[in-house]
This record gives C-alpha cells, sequence and structure tokens, in this order.
C-alpha cells in the first residue's frame, strides 16, 4: 500500500508521541503543577442549539454569564442564519450577544464561515446552495468580511475560530470543501488582513486527527476532547476513545508547540450525550447513560490531567434544557462548580 504524504505526517507524530509518552512518566508532566496550573474554563455556544431544545436562548445566555458564572463563551453563527437573503445581514441577535458580553466583561471567541458547528455543520443559505464552487466560495469571503468588520471593534471578541474543524471530514458539506486547504489560508489571510491584532483558532479533531496541518495555517490550534461518542459500539461493550490517555493529549500537544510553536486548547470539551437519535428524540434515560453529573466530573478530571490551560464545554444547551424542562438540574449544578464569579 502506497503511503501518502498525509498519511505519513500521521503516521510520524503518533510514532513520536509513543515513544516520548513510554519516555516521560505522566506523572513527571503533572508533578507540581497541577494544584497550581490556572485553568480558563468556558462553554460553545450555539443559539441554533438552544431554539432546537425550546428554550428561550437569551435567558440561557444570561444565566450562562450571571449563573453559571463563564467569563469566557465561544459562540457559533450559522452563516445561512445571518444572511438568509443575499447581501442581506440579520446580525441583531448576535449583536445582543456581543453586547451582552462587553457589559459583564467576557470574552468571545467568535466562530466564522461555512462550516462552524452542530450538525449538519456546514450552514449554506438556500440561495447559495447550487452556485459554482467559485461564486460560493466569493460569498463565503464576503459574509467573513462583513462579520470580521462588525466586530473587530469590540473588546469582548478575544480570537476568530476561522471555521470548525475543516480539516477533519464530518458533515454535510460541498465536495470542494475538503479537496485542500487552499481556500481555508484564504479565509485566514482575509480575516488576519481585516483584524491583525487578533489570533486566529484553527481547530481539529481531537481523537482522529494529528493537528499538524492546523498548526500550520493558524495561530493556535483548538482541539476536541471526546469520551463516549459511539454509542451502537458502546452496546457491545467497545469505546474507541478510551484508548486515548490524557497523556496522549499533553505529548502530542507538546509535539506541536516543539515543532510549529503553536498552543493547543480544547475548544470542545463533551459535556453532552452522544445519542442514537437527536437528543429531543432519544429517551432521556439513554442520554444519562452518556453524560450526566458524574460523567461530566470524569470529564473535566481527564481534562485538567492533560495539562491544557484552556477549556470549552461543549453542551451548555443541553444542561440548561435538562434544568429547565427535565427536572434535572444536578449537570448544570455541576458546571458551576468549575466557574468562581461573584
Amino acid at each position: 500500500m502506497k503511503l501518502t504524504e498525509k498519511k505519513f505526517e500521521i503516521l510520524v507524530i503518533w510514532v513520536l508521541v509513543a515513544l516520548v509518552t513510554a519516555g516521560v512518566s505522566f506523572g513527571y508532566f503533572l508533578s507540581g503543577e497541577e494544584s497550581e496550573r490556572k485553568i480558563k474554563w468556558g462553554v460553545d455556544f450555539s443559539q441554533m442549539q438552544a431554539e432546537y431544545f425550546g428554550l428561550d436562548w437569551k435567558k440561557l445566555y444570561s444565566s450562562i454569564i450571571e449563573d453559571l458564572g463563564s467569563e469566557n463563551i465561544k459562540i457559533h453563527v450559522q452563516w445561512d442564519f445571518i444572511e438568509g437573503k443575499k447581501a442581506e445581514y440579520f446580525f441583531d441577535d448576535v449583536d445582543w450577544q456581543i453586547k451582552k458580553a462587553e457589559e459583564n466583561g467576557v470574552k468571545i471567541i467568535y466562530v466564522l464561515g461555512m462550516k462552524t458547528g452542530r450538525w449538519p455543520e456546514c450552514h449554506i443559505p438556500s440561495w447559495a446552495e447550487n452556485l459554482p464552487e467559485e461564486k460560493q466560495k466569493l460569498e463565503i469571503l464576503k459574509y467573513i468580511t462583513e462579520t470580521v468588520l462588525r466586530y473587530r471593534d469590540s473588546k469582548a471578541v478575544a480570537a476568530w475560530q476561522v471555521e470548525n474543524e475543516p480539516l477533519f471530514k464530518f458533515g454535510v458539506c460541498p465536495a470542494w470543501y475538503y479537496q485542500n486547504a487552499d481556500f481555508l489560508k484564504k479565509k485566514v489571510e482575509l480575516v488576519k488582513s481585516l483584524d491583525p491584532s487578533r489570533k486566529i483558532i484553527i481547530s481539529d479533531s481531537g481523537e482522529q486527527s494529528d493537528w499538524i496541518q492546523a498548526a500550520q495555517i493558524g495561530d493556535v490550534v483548538g482541539t476536541t476532547i471526546y469520551r463516549k461518542a459511539w454509542p451502537e459500539l458502546e452496546k457491545l461493550g467497545v469505546n474507541p476513545y478510551l484508548f486515548l490517555s490524557s497523556a496522549s493529549y499533553s505529548k502530542k500537544a507538546q509535539l506541536i508547540s516543539d515543532i510549529f510553536g503553536r498552543k493547543v486548547v480544547c475548544v470542545e470539551l463533551q459535556a453532552e450525550p452522544w445519542a442514537s437519535k437527536p437528543l429531543m428524540d432519544a429517551p432521556i434515560d439513554e442520554q444519562l447513560k452518556s453524560m450526566n453529573a458524574e460523567i461530566l466530573s470524569e470529564n473535566i478530571k481527564f481534562a485538567k490531567e492533560t495539562g491544557f490551560d484552556e477549556f470549552y464545554l461543549w453542551g451548555v444547551e443541553w444542561w440548561f434544557w435538562m434544568k429547565e424542562k427535565q427536572n434535572h438540574p444536578e449537570i448544570w449544578e455541576e458546571a458551576k462548580k468549575l466557574f468562581d464569579r461573584p
């Protein structure tokens, strides 16, 4: 079998990870720093997901700041929501989110582009779905430009994340989207030209990617940490992600730092169930098997052991739905322990 350049990169980095992990004890990595290391905790927020659960999204967003106490929020904004009609931009709801963050000293990571998280991942307006590739790309660049120009002067925006896992093949996206990284680089260059003061995050799968390309394109590598993501396999007693130790993340991050000079942060820490059906259709008992207060606590402990100093928890909309609609406040309360905000 011919070893492609991409496969060779993956092989090399995983061999290095294995060697470093074997040569340096896990205890050494954490010794003397675990209790002193200051960790930045935040949450991922999607207005679309809040509305999917039938929630008052403004009440949820306010509760993230005022009750949960998070000072850091990563917002996932959908292109089809903002530009439902060509060249007609509806930023009112995002304006509200940014203003609320400014008023409360909250820092925002803003996810830009076509693929910005939550199924189907790529959120394309109906008017742009059948455009030829080059015209579709041009419209994306126009949309990104409008967004950056609108919010680059906000004191709340801490960083831009260009796309969500743009190098990881997951979701319903155009055929051209994963063909090469040239257009991703072009989007990053555009954002840098419009706002050179902020860093660009490129996110990638923590479990199925090597982070090499992400490190070559962005200023910061954003990764995921998932522990339970294959319900069909788990029914058979198999969980393919549990073989990954916390050291496997930390050592890979160290290599990315040493080779490319890039920091790695966790922009998506699993704090939501992965069920066999959409969550509104899945039985609550099934959901609680893959995420509950105890599992959340375990995931947080695992996250701390990676040595990273920045995490964004994925699933705040679900916690609030469980608390407000399902009489299960314990998950929200468990997450609340992380945030020490008066």
